[in-house]
């Protein structure tokens, strides 16, 4: 059984980071000392669950997190800095700092290191969240001790939940677009200036083609903006649906 360490001081561990072409080292007091910071822990960089749900939420409700007095939002994996820097390139999670637990120091000293030999993985971090606020950890949330990788409660909108019940989540915004389609650019522009995110998946890239297009949205032209779910339409009409907001 894991133990929850809220009302303890986080663990003092210097990180090894690499940071363009030269070594810095980060020291606990650093990252924590006089600030709010949130922590996200997680078995390994590239996995399926911490790429496709676990990490991108983070990412999405950063701004949201920052709103309510959250300084950085750090994800952190026994994987050495250059994996990390691959991973954090290749999931475009700007708002993310990615901290590389190399050895498992801190991952030991939080008595979160297990054992993924079964996988061929060594040793791990396993799942968990915690916020912290000028060193001090104020509130944990453990994945229950069960077998495989269990993704319960160390999500981004349960921290969230914690820190304010009533925050108003952003709207998910979706739109398939095509490169050099000028009323994408129209689009992306009225969605920007109204101070909306949105996700942004192009056609000709990883296979996304007119077919898909058409078999998710039943229109052949580009963009098609879903909010919520919703099909909106192109540009006309999404900047009549944000007219009206």
């Amino acid at each position: 059984m894991f133990q929850n360490r809220e009302g303890q001081a986080v663990p003092q561990v210097t990180f090894h980071t690499r940071q363009g072409d030269e070594w810095v080292d980060v020291s606990t007091d650093e990252i924590f000392r006089n600030r709010n910071v949130i922590v996200f822990a997680l078995p390994g960089a590239f996995t399926p669950t911490c790429s496709s749900t676990h990490l991108p939420r983070y990412n999405e409700l950063a701004g949201l997190f920052r709103q309510q007095g959250i300084d950085e939002i750090i994800c952190l994996s026994v994987n050495d800095t250059f994996v990390m820097n691959a991973w954090a390139s290749d999931q475009k999670a700007d708002n993310i700092t990615f901290l590389p637990d190399g050895n498992g120091d801190f991952s030991a000293a939080m008595g979160m290191l297990v054992d993924k030999d079964e996988l061929g993985f060594g040793e791990r971090s396993w799942r968990y969240s915690m916020l912290v606020r000028n060193g001090v950890i104020d509130k944990m949330f453990i994945e229950p001790d069960l077998p495989g990788d269990p993704f319960q409660v160390s999500d981004a909108d349960t921290m969230l939940n914690y820190i304010n019940p009533e925050a108003e989540l952003p709207k998910r915004i979706t739109m398939l677009s095509k490169a050099g389609c000028g009323h994408c650019v129209r689009a992306k522009r009225a969605l920007e200036e109204q101070g909306y995110t949105y996700e942004e998946i192009q056609l000709g890239d990883q296979g996304i083609s007119f077919s898909s297009l058409q078999a998710v949205s039943g229109q052949g032209t580009t963009p098609q903006v879903f909010i919520e779910g919703q099909l909106i339409g192109g540009a006309d009409q999404l900047e009549n649906w944000l007219s009206n907001q």
